[in-house]
């Protein structure tokens, strides 16, 4: 667990130039505290505990105006730059070292089953106010 939390930190000073400390990092993102709460949420998710895994995204959203559904499946090193405004879909999946900046939102376009998400790979940089809708990679 400390081991990830050192990564996220450490892919915040590499994506981030006004990053100054761990502290900062840990108290002043977030994108950060989204990813967090989503992380939890999402354990929740996969081990049945779906109701409280939307109540803990809920909180999320509350807290850092990051919408993730606990469903999402996200890697590694993941990073939401000033995230207000961003939206996961359920069956969205986000590779590792992954960056979305303010307002992206991976949507779907249906209401059928199944997936209706985006499929983000490694590496992808969303620029502010993308909307990438559908299942598509």
């Amino acid at each position: 667990m400390f081991e990830r939390l050192r990564e996220d930190i450490q892919s915040v000073f590499h994506r981030d130039p006004a990053a100054r400390n761990a502290f900062e990092v840990l108290t002043c993102y977030p994108g950060m505290h989204a990813i967090w709460l989503h992380r939890f949420a999402h354990v929740l998710w996969r081990n049945g505990w779906k109701w409280l895994a939307r109540v803990v995204s809920s909180f999320g959203r509350w807290m850092t105006g990051v919408e993730i559904h606990p469903g999402a499946r996200i890697g590694r090193r993941f990073f939401i730059d000033h995230g207000m405004g961003i939206v996961i879909g359920e069956t969205a999946e986000i590779g590792n070292d992954v960056t979305l900046y303010q307002g992206v939102t991976l949507g779907g376009t249906s209401w059928n089953a199944g997936k209706r998400h985006p499929t983000l790979e490694d590496g992808v940089v969303v620029g502010a106010g993308a909307k990438v809708l559908g299942p598509f990679t």
